[in-house]
């Protein structure tokens, strides 16, 4: 029961702000158009503000756990060649494959790994996760590029591959955060405090976003996808992640 607690109190923020985002919408405080703006405002200007901090303000003894690093390294790239080989036996339409591979390996890791770990653990959950969010990305963004292009039937360019990886708001704001941490360099308090409010804020208003753009009217013609694609994300896959860490021997954060 114990157990069942913590949870529930890690998760429900989660739905609370997501709920409230789409009732938001829904009485009609605000329309669709201004959810998809300020959805693209949080994607440039705080997710980079709260990727820069969570690595800027860890703490300076907290080492990278290479053997965790590698492990979450390898079972994305794994799950991605199993499913790149498996999906499309199951499903015959070539735009849908890549869409439905995405939305069993691709994660919003950003939105939910952060703070879920802030949730349970503390700032070492959220520096953790943002070291690893830093690594997970660019790899998430190179391989839904390739899969989408090669489904599509398209070319894929290494150099705008490169570029669009490179351009990516989260990997500038981890690049900042990674060289300030290097080079050992702290900030002004009077820059430094409101930066650190803005990175707070990032995630309540995300999710209320995210909660203010869904849209459930498609859902039916696309259950027989959803149900396997969201069972395969939320119960399989971290059934079997969880019980690899555990034969690996990694600690409750990782």
């Amino acid at each position: 029961m114990n157990s069942f607690i913590i949870a529930f109190d890690a998760v429900f923020p989660f739905l609370f702000y997501i709920s409230f985002g789409y009732l938001t919408r829904a009485a009609g405080v605000v329309d669709e158009a201004f959810m998809k703006k300020l959805n693209q405002m949080t994607f440039r200007v705080f997710f980079p503000l709260m990727m820069f901090y969570n690595l800027y303000d860890r703490d300076p003894g907290q080492k990278l756990n290479y053997a965790f690093v590698t492990a979450a390294v390898f079972s994305v790239l794994l799950l991605v060649f199993i499913l790149f080989l498996l999906i499309p036996r199951m499903v015959k339409e070539n735009p849908r494959r890549g869409v439905l591979i995405q939305g069993i390996y691709r994660s919003n890791f950003v939105l939910f790994a952060i703070p879920l770990t802030e949730n349970i653990f503390g700032h070492a959950g959220t520096a953790t996760a943002s070291m690893l969010v830093a690594i997970i990305v660019p790899i998430y963004n190179v391989t839904a590029i390739i899969l989408l292009e090669y489904f599509r039937g398209g070319s894929i360019r290494p150099l705008g591959l490169i570029k669009k990886v490179l351009s990516n708001p989260l990997i500038l704001g981890a690049i900042a955060g990674a060289a300030a941490v290097m080079l050992d360099f702290r900030l002004p308090s009077g820059v430094e405090t409101p930066i650190s409010e803005f990175s707070s804020m990032t995630t309540p208003l995300a999710l209320f976003v995210l909660g203010g753009t869904l849209r459930f009217s498609s859902m039916r013609s696309n259950l027989k996808y959803l149900v396997p694609a969201i069972a395969a994300k939320l119960i399989l896959l971290p059934a079997i992640a969880l019980a690899a860490a555990s034969a690996m021997s990694f600690g409750p954060l990782e």
